[in-house]
């Protein structure tokens, strides 16, 4: 995301709520790294992520009339809403697949009591962003809904219609699953170099 000043995004806001296209297109472009970082951290791949980011920046145009623009600072205020905007999208987005997708369950993988080498040396973004898009697509929203965005496991539970304890037992395992796939990233990584 381009660092933009109050003074820059003020007027931008006010011509998305008169639905001027060129002030519409400025600020998807202005804004679609940062909402697509958010979809990718929520979504299997790059292709469901471009949609939801899509279907979040329309939901945005759409609801600039009740949307409040803070006259002093709009930039925080306006980060939060796209970034709540996207998250929502992106759990419509899980919900709507849910019903379609075969979940596979974690309780067959063999995890380690312990790992003693740290597997996050060398890690990028990328990469951890893969490593959380492998996981299945419930333990994927609750991993990031918690872990990521800071909701609590009664905001996950509400937001995705499980109760807590799914939350928390999908949190575990989630983790679970990506201490092993660190594992098997680092192995691969030193097997490479050795």
């Amino acid at each position: 995301m381009t660092k933009i000043t109050a003074a820059e995004l003020l007027p931008l806001l006010k011509g998305c709520t008169r639905n001027e296209r060129k002030s519409q297109e400025t600020l998807y472009r202005l804004f679609y790294s940062f909402a697509m970082g958010i979809a990718l951290r929520y979504c299997p791949d790059k292709e469901v992520s471009l949609e939801v980011v899509n279907d979040g920046f329309l939901k945005v145009f759409q609801g600039m009339s009740q949307y409040q623009i803070e006259k002093h600072d709009p930039v925080p205020s306006f980060i939060g809403y796209l970034k709540r905007i996207v998250i929502n999208t992106a759990i419509d987005q899980y919900r709507s697949t849910l019903k379609y997708s075969s979940q596979v369950g974690l309780e067959d993988i063999h995890v380690p009591a312990s790992i003693t080498e740290s597997p996050l040396d060398g890690l990028a973004y990328e990469d951890l962003i893969g490593l959380i898009q492998q996981l299945s697509p419930g333990y994927r929203a609750v991993f990031n809904l918690y872990v990521i965005d800071g909701y609590s496991h009664e905001e996950v539970a509400q937001q995705l219609n499980i109760n807590v304890g799914t939350s928390k037992s999908n949190l575990a395992k989630a983790r679970q699953h990506l201490k092993e796939l660190l594992k098997k990233s680092h192995e691969e990584r030193s097997s490479k170099y050795a």
